[in-house]
């Protein structure tokens, strides 16, 4: 015993940083351990997550996960939303996020809600747009609600093309819009008549090319389009740029059999070739036709849906019905030249539907090139894909980064890890401008609030307790 006290000592200091500072001052090397009680030390969340962290609850959330690991989502055409969106009527207009009506939108969405409005033809003017979605007239739900995403404001029209993704292991389908490129676009909530004209342009020209590829080439595999994108550096969220590359290169042929018109080949051609956000469209939809066949296992506490609508975050829960929402949080990241931090709007878009599928932020140590775009270094993006283990259920074999020994991308966020452990899903996504029409005015890192999940565990919590 003498001897072990003659010897250096070595401390762990846990909980307050401040100890480590005294013990360092007495000339003893200490090793400083972030700790934090779980839940945060909340009796009523612990309490909770003992009636949940229940064997049939792990039973559960292993079978959600399993069905969405078995989804096999295909491109299998494009079309006009009125006929494949369910519910899609001509006064409906879906949007990004959990629920939110015209006078609560944000800026870009009003403006995405206004140029289809003028798009539709249901109004001439930006005036008349504006009476007219303030009516009544207008129904707004979203997207999610009708087996459809939609990038940053997400407005789909009933004329608007959409691509269909059907998931060929269980027949779900799911929805959205053409990519329409960078600068004043819809989905930032430009309505101008540039805006107008790309948007008929896709319609009247680039949707019946596509389709016609289609009938050549027949369904294309997205599941293998991704997972190879993931080996080339891609995280399929904001870093787009091998998965189009593929996916132009499987339609080429296709095009070149069409028998279209060379200039109409050309300009559909060109037109992937030149947007290297494309595939974001097609990995979205690919996203939410697996996640949806996880969705409404009794039980389970995996999450199915995360959603911005530029207002509130929203997340939806396998096992509960509705929405879960809180205040959308401000992204932090890097600003193009002439922005600063004030005009930038809240979280905003479907998109985070590729990190609930456990890509995106998710996978984002696989795309190291993600942080000249989002910010930080290659070893936080290593480090925010490595943290993601933590909160889920599984890992997804068939997607994996290279960068960590092709070890699967993390799988099934699970409500109660995220609550246990304060760990929060990474979200790396674009900024909107707050007023519409400006566009995109950087990108970074987000995090959901934590209170949705706080939320869904204590109605899952509630429900459990009345059973």
């Amino acid at each position: 015993m003498a001897n072990w006290f003659n010897s250096t000592l070595h401390a762990i200091n846990i909980g307050a940083s401040t100890f480590s500072k005294d013990i360092e001052r007495q000339g003893t090397d200490v090793v400083q351990y972030d700790w934090s009680p779980p839940a945060g030390g909340d009796i009523a969340l612990l309490e909770a997550l003992d009636r949940l962290n229940t064997d049939e609850t792990n039973e559960r959330n292993a079978e959600a996960v399993a069905k969405i690991k078995a989804a096999h989502p295909m491109l299998v055409g494009i079309n006009h939303a009125r006929y494949e969106i369910p519910g899609m009527h001509a006064h409906l207009i879906l949007h990004a996020g959990p629920p939110v009506e015209w006078a609560g939108m944000c800026g870009p969405m009003q403006g995405a809600v206004i140029g289809a409005l003028l798009y539709e033809g249901l109004a001439t003017t930006e005036t008349e747009a504006r009476e007219l979605a303030a009516s009544g007239v207008i129904e707004f739900a979203p997207c999610h609600e009708h087996d459809a995403v939609g990038p940053m404001a997400g407005v789909i029209s009933p004329s608007m093309p959409v691509h269909i993704i059907e998931n060929v292991t269980d027949g779900n389908r799911a929805y959205c819009t053409v990519n329409e490129g960078l600068g004043k676009v819809l989905r930032f909530g430009a309505f101008s008549s540039e805006v107008l004209e790309r948007l008929r342009w896709i319609e009247k020209v680039y949707m019946p090319a596509l389709q016609k590829a289609l009938d050549v080439s027949g369904p294309v595999d997205l599941r293998t389009l991704i997972a190879q994108a993931l080996h080339m550096g891609d995280e399929c969220h904001n870093r787009n740029k091998a998965a189009t590359s593929l996916f132009l290169r499987d339609m080429m042929p296709a095009f070149l059999e069409t028998g279209l018109d060379e200039g109409v080949r050309k300009q559909a051609l060109a037109f992937i070739q030149k947007n290297e956000h494309y595939f974001l469209n097609l990995s979205m939809p690919a996203a939410k036709a697996s996640l949806d066949a996880g969705h409404g296992v009794k039980g389970s506490t995996i999450v199915t849906t995360m959603a911005r609508n530029g207002v509130d975050f929203g997340i939806r829960v396998s096992g509960l019905d509705g929405w879960f929402t809180a205040p959308a949080n401000f992204v932090e990241g890097l600003l193009f030249p002439g922005f600063e931090p004030t005009d930038a709007a809240p979280d905003l878009g479907d998109s985070a539907i590729t990190e609930t599928l456990g890509i995106g932020g998710f996978a984002m140590g696989g795309a190291p090139a993600i942080v000249q775009f989002v910010g930080g270094a290659v070893e936080d993006a290593l480090d925010y894909s490595r943290s993601m283990y933590t909160i889920t259920e599984d890992e997804n074999n068939t997607y994996s980064i290279p960068t960590l020994d092709f070890r699967g991308t993390p799988l099934g966020i699970d409500i109660r890890k995220v609550i246990e452990t304060g760990i929060l899903p990474v979200i790396n996504t674009g900024m909107a401008h707050r007023v519409a029409g400006i566009g995109q005015v950087g990108a970074g890192i987000v995090h959901p609030p934590l209170d949705c999940f706080t939320k869904a565990l204590k109605a899952y919590s509630e429900e459990v307790s009345h059973v």
